[in-house]
């Protein structure tokens, strides 16, 4: 249990609800029913082996917090995952009603691992022992295949390191899915991408044979497509969305917008993952409260490249 104020709000609350959820019990010294409450908030802390945190605080020498949070009365409790309230519920409940709260948002023993598994999947690619990673990823999958994020990952990371067969297979579950997420069906572009370089002749030509033939003619879409798609597998994203937009310009809805929608795709995988502390950084949590020491913002080159390239694809399709 951890007593907050607006000292350590952002820290021990904001911050710490990116990983672990985070249980607010809202009290004050001459409240009846807090007395009983806490200590078996306190108990339940214990009892659930780190599946949450419990911070309290003072709603009387906390007013601004309690204010921000709408606290109409005590107890009130406040749950908050990824920086964000999720549920909460005033009064003090008995055990039972507690624990049903708790065991409604909080993830199982399994979901735990699978999140431990996945973190450390993260520290493994960063190191470049990608083998490992995979391991770990796959490992994660398997314990909690629901987790899109960790099913992302696996896919992106098979098809980078070339086990395409293994991507599909992964990756095809979601293709099904309706509505079907953007990052998935990215995913499913750049697959194709590199499966059409392996298995069509062209695959093989130089960026010079394409450009002869676009040069004969300007609407040979089929040609500059493939050549697209060679510049994608390679991982040349910027000249591949230049060659897409070639077509788009002159031709919106050829082969059923496939150009625009591997261009849109590109634009998803050239965009890196949201940052778990964009709500700090912008110096606001997600109840609204100003907080302290927040870093300055910088102008992200690879925002301001997604962005240029948004800018070109809207105006072609104007």
């Amino acid at each position: 249990m951890i007593d907050v104020t607006m000292a350590n709000f952002e820290t021990d609350v904001i911050a710490a609800s990116q990983t672990t959820p985070v249980l607010v019990d809202f009290w004050a010294d001459w409240c009846g029913p807090c007395k009983s409450l806490g200590p078996l908030l306190e108990k339940l802390e214990t009892a659930y082996e780190g599946r949450f945190t419990l911070v309290k605080i003072n709603a009387d020498t906390e007013q601004q917090l309690a204010g921000a949070f709408g606290i109409k009365s005590l107890p009130t409790c406040i749950l908050l995952m990824g920086g964000r309230p999720v549920d909460g519920f005033m009064g003090a409940l008995p055990e039972g009603k507690v624990r049903e709260f708790l065991d409604k948002h909080l993830p199982s023993e399994g979901e735990l691992t699978a999140q431990a598994d996945a973190q450390e999947a993260e520290h493994l690619m960063a190191e470049g022992d990608t083998d490992a990673a995979l391991a770990k990823l796959q490992e994660a999958l398997s314990l909690n295949p629901a987790d899109d994020e960790t099913r992302y990952n696996f896919v992106k990371l098979l098809i980078a390191v070339g086990d395409l067969e293994e991507a599909q297979a992964a990756l095809a579950p979601k293709l099904t899915e309706i509505p079907l997420q953007l990052r998935f069906d990215a995913l499913n572009y750049w697959l194709q991408a590199l499966q059409f370089v392996s298995t069509d002749e062209r695959g093989g030509w130089a960026f010079e044979q394409f450009d002869a033939l676009i040069e004969k003619n300007k609407r040979d879409f089929d040609t500059r497509f493939a050549k697209a798609r060679l510049l994608m597998a390679a991982g040349q994203m910027e000249q591949a969305m230049e060659e897409l937009l070639e077509i788009i310009m002159r031709d919106k809805t050829w082969n059923n917008e496939a150009a625009r929608k591997t261009y849109v795709s590109i634009l998803e995988l050239m965009t890196p993952p949201k940052n778990k502390n964009d709500d700090a950084a912008h110096g606001k949590t997600a109840g609204g409260i100003e907080l302290t020491g927040k870093a300055a913002l910088q102008e992200d080159p690879q925002a301001e490249l997604i962005s240029r390239y948004r800018r070109k694809l809207s105006m072609a399709l104007n």
